[in-house]
């Protein structure tokens, strides 16, 4: 070995030990079944993932319709992560709204230090200062350390795990401890409105599978996605069939929820997003300036706000089209006109 390979043997630093993570022992390696039925028998608490969007009110209708045949309404609990005002207004209310036409339980949960543009700015500055404490650690010059990105992405998906699976968790743990001890771990079956049609990843998700990582001694849970392989028409029959509410920003003519600007949307309803919400464009340039780094990789919200701008002054400020036009693109007009007669008069029939 050269003197040089030796010096640099000497001086680089270990390698970081990546800590292990345990599962308990009693947590199955696989779910004993997948047929839905069997899936909601088993169930001690239906725990129904709600963001108020299109998608995870269709997998609630539909499942609420499965478990009143079986009687098993009284253990659905829909739940609600409350992302602050970096979703669109109203969305809470309406995940709420749902919940009590459908008949069951609704819960919020909210994480505690800041919406996303807090956590963004909060999170790079310490990402900053860790970097630099280990450049200056190595002997060397901190101005040249590597900051990880600063905003979520389809890699780094910090912002689902941060405001959404972890407040989840914790209101899996008081729903544990509200039927005390069964002498066996709470079994939960936890709902999700993913589905393949949405992106190549979530493509590759199992429809039903054992979430070890949210599973300890005291509860197993298993995820289900009931509409995986369900089309965007599906989705929207299931709508109209329901007569549950959905959100107008559909009808502004964006293709999906939860957050106003989310990385992972596509650039059309970002733009649209910056045409409705011009002001919350404005916070995220504020914040990619903190962080010197564009809101989605190769797009700055400076662009968006730019393109936002000018689809107004070629085609004038927005407009809002009829209540139920991004239903009728599905349905028709008939069956959308009876949707709104019924949404109207607030009726609603699980075994429709």
């Amino acid at each position: 070995m050269s003197a040089q390979l030796t010096l640099f043997a000497e001086t680089a630093p270990a390698p970081k030990k990546q800590r292990a993570r345990r599962t308990h022992p009693s947590v199955p390696a696989a779910p004993a079944t997948t047929v839905p039925t069997a899936l909601l028998r088993a169930a001690d608490w239906i725990l129904l993932n709600s963001s108020g969007g299109k998608d995870s009110q269709s997998m609630a209708s539909h499942v609420c319709r499965l478990a009143a045949k079986l009687g098993l309404l009284h253990r659905v609990v829909i739940v609600h992560s409350d992302l602050g005002d970096v979703e669109w207004g109203g969305t809470r209310t309406l995940a709420e709204e749902q919940a009590r036409r459908l008949g069951v339980r609704f819960e919020v949960v909210k994480a505690e230090g800041g919406d996303l543009l807090a956590r963004t700015v909060a999170r790079f500055f310490k990402l900053k200062a860790k970097a630099e404490k280990e450049a200056c650690d190595e002997g060397r010059d901190p101005a040249t350390a590597k900051v990880a990105p600063a905003w979520p992405s389809s890699t780094a998906r910090w912002c689902t795990s941060d405001l959404k699976r972890g407040p989840i968790r914790k209101l899996m743990t008081r729903l544990v401890a509200e039927l005390g001890d069964l002498g066996r771990p709470v079994r939960i079956l936890n709902c999700m409105g993913q589905r393949a049609a949405e992106s190549a990843p979530r493509a590759k998700l199992a429809a039903v599978e054992i979430d070890r990582p949210a599973s300890n001694g005291k509860r197993h849970v298993t995820t289900w996605r009931p509409i995986h392989s369900w089309t965007d028409a599906e989705v929207w029959k299931e709508i109209a069939r329901s007569g549950l509410p959905y959100h107008e920003a559909y009808d502004w003519g964006m293709s999906r929820l939860s957050c106003s600007f989310c990385v992972l949307g596509c650039e059309a309803d970002v733009v649209l997003a910056a045409r409705l919400r011009p002001r919350k464009a404005a916070q995220y340039v504020a914040v990619e300036k903190k962080v010197g780094a564009d809101f989605k990789n190769g797009l700055s919200m400076r662009t968006i706000i730019e393109r936002a701008k000018a689809l107004d002054a070629e085609y004038g400020e927005l407009r809002q089209l009829p209540r139920g036009t991004a239903l009728s693109g599905y349905v028709g007009k008939k069956a959308t006109r009876t949707y709104l007669d019924r949404l109207e008069r607030g009726r609603l029939d699980l075994a429709a």
